[in-house]
Order: C-alpha cells, then structure tokens, then sequence
C-alpha cells in the first residue's frame, strides 16, 4: 500500500488514534496512561486531535497549555528521560508505518522539538 502525506484533519485523526493505540499497550509510558492517570480517551483525542491539527496545519484549533498540564502530571509520575524517549519512538514509528511526505516529516519534526523542550522545562 502507497503511503500518502498528511494532508488533512482525517490524516491526523489516524495518526493520532494509532499512536495512542501503541501508547496504551507500551510497557514503559502505556501504563501512565491507562494506570495512573485513567485517562478518558473520548475527551483526550478530541484535544489531540486539535492539538497536532494546529501544529501542522497552523489552525489554532488548540488553545491550551500541554507545558502547565505536563508539569502537574510530573508532580505525579516524575517524567524520565527513557519516558520520553520511547514516546518519541513511538510517534516515529506510527508516522513511518503510515505517512510519507513533507508533512509526515514535519510531524517528526515537531514531535522532537516538543518532547525537547518538555523535557527540559518539566524540572525547572
């Protein structure tokens, strides 16, 4: 099967629902997701969906504050290195398994640049 860029909502709909598909059954961040923070799905997609549609697609969809939000969860899990690493191998491989093109690139991109930041302001 050819992949295809993303190039609308319904293109991040897939990425995001298939990435949170691996996050969920991941042993090393699954668990913050589904043990810890119970999180409900019916309302976090939705956000993520904004969220990824404007960091691609410059929509401004998402109006929230993932560094204040993250912050807070750090308070209860203390964020690692290797969990934000393997969030970051985790969207990669879901981009590469599905998407190709300047976008899905981008994607990539932007994954990196976040998690590097979150990462580095989360303990300040």
């Amino acid at each position: 099967m050819k992949k295809t860029d993303i190039s609308s909502r319904n293109e991040v709909i897939i990425l995001v629902n298939r990435f949170y598909d691996k996050v969920k059954a991941d042993d090393t961040i699954g668990y913050i997701f589904e043990d810890i923070f119970k999180v409900n799905w019916d309302k976090h997609l939705p956000v993520m969906y904004d969220f990824w549609e404007s960091v691609l697609f410059f929509t401004a969809n998402y109006t929230g504050n993932p560094m204040i939000i993250h912050r807070q969860l750090n308070n209860v899990v203390n964020f690692t290195p290797e969990h934000f690493k393997r969030w970051l191998q985790l969207f990669h491989a879901t981009v590469d398994e599905n998407f190709d093109g300047d976008k899905a690139e981008l994607a990539k991109q932007r994954a990196t640049s976040i998690a590097t930041v979150m990462q580095m302001k989360i303990k300040a």
